[in-house]
């Protein structure tokens, strides 16, 4: 528990100090932000409003997990080796986007086809290496498992390994995907992964404290099969320390923007959360919003193609909808963080509750 408040605090702090920073630094480069043409017009103030801040999450994490095992005299574990490497891997895409926008002036970086491959790449390795029977401990646990999950393995199906990776390609590209397009208001994304990855924290402690191979405990309905909950537990609170720090100054009138380094970086730590816990669908209604904004997107262009040129919304994804209904930015960016807040209540409601019908 120790380790878990050493990392959160560290980071909270080093994101906070570090964007400040990095809002001086960027802002000298002139590293400011494109705004797409056809977007809302409110926008069109925020062009050269400093980008990449994503890259201080990343740093922050990274350092504040790597303080607190070394403050704490304790050796990373596979599990979270592999969620940080998930985690700055699909950052490090976003990255590459976000330099090629403010390198060559314009709005569009990275083709598509060039993102995904980063993606598909980083996920699959990921994917490969938490599947693979050399990453079994001594209770016989891979960090990944070979069955679909809700609130924990459903054992009596056993999916063939190429499957569980194209469903954990799936996963990974989707929820990185899924927060990047999240990402249009000040402080909408963050905020809102601030909950996500609060709440996996909290999971990952009480997944630990009911090991199926805690000295205390023998296997059941009760417990969980889980590799490295605690130090899962580490990661996530890293992530979300540095998030908070990082929404102090993202937070409407936004000072930085995340960039598709933060988005992608964080919509892959939660699909790694969610894969490593055994709570891959968990994970569709603790981020329902990003779910939700997904859709809008779907929707939007399946409809435009279908009726040539008519559309559902006024503009997706949905958070512009409001907008160009009428909305304040921050009224928007509030009711939204309300719906995250009411989707990870459920969903921990979920979760306690079946450990409480389980016992």
């Amino acid at each position: 528990m120790r380790a878990i408040l050493l990392s959160g605090g560290l980071s909270l702090i080093l994101s906070l100090i570090g964007t400040r920073y990095a809002i001086r630094v960027l802002r000298a480069k002139g590293y400011g932000q494109e705004i797409r043409e056809e977007g809302p017009e409110s926008h069109k103030t925020k062009r050269g409003t400093p980008t990449m801040g994503g890259i201080v999450i990343i740093f922050a994490t990274l350092l504040a997990y790597g303080l607190a095992k070394l403050l704490t005299g304790e050796l990373p574990t596979a599990s979270a080796l592999l969620l940080l490497f998930l985690f700055a891997g699909c950052g490090l895409v976003g990255f590459l986007d976000d330099f090629i926008k403010i390198y060559r002036q314009r709005n569009l970086g990275l083709r598509s086809r060039a993102k995904m491959i980063g993606q598909t790449f980083i996920a699959l390795v990921f994917g490969g290496v938490a599947i693979s029977p050399w990453m079994e401990d001594k209770d016989g646990i891979r960090p990944a498992s070979l069955h679909i999950s809700l609130l924990r393995d459903w054992t009596a199906w056993t999916i063939p390994a190429v499957v569980v990776m194209a469903l954990i390609w799936v996963i990974v590209t989707g929820t990185s995907n899924a927060v990047n397009l999240t990402d249009g208001l000040d402080g909408l994304a963050a905020g809102a992964s601030v909950m996500v990855f609060g709440a996996y924290t909290l999971i990952n402690i009480w997944q630990s404290n009911q090991s199926c191979f805690s000295e205390l405990r023998t296997p059941g309905p009760n417990c969980y099969d889980v590799r490295d909950p605690l130090d899962l537990a580490i990661v996530a609170a890293a992530i979300t320390g540095a998030t908070f720090g990082f929404l102090w100054w993202n937070a409407s009138p936004a000072q930085i923007f995340m960039g598709d380094t933060g988005s992608l970086a964080l919509g892959g730590g939660l699909a790694g959360l969610a894969i490593l816990t055994r709570t891959e669908l968990l994970l569709l209604i603790l981020g329902g919003l990003f779910v939700m904004e997904t859709l809008s997107v779907m929707m939007q262009v399946s409809y435009f193609k279908a009726t040539k040129g008519k559309r559902i919304f006024r503009m997706a994804p949905i958070h512009h909808h409001f907008e160009m209904l009428g909305w304040e930015q921050v009224t928007v960016v509030i009711r939204f963080w309300i719906i995250t807040g009411l989707l990870v209540a459920g969903g921990m409601g979920l979760f306690y509750a079946e450990w409480v019908a389980g016992a």
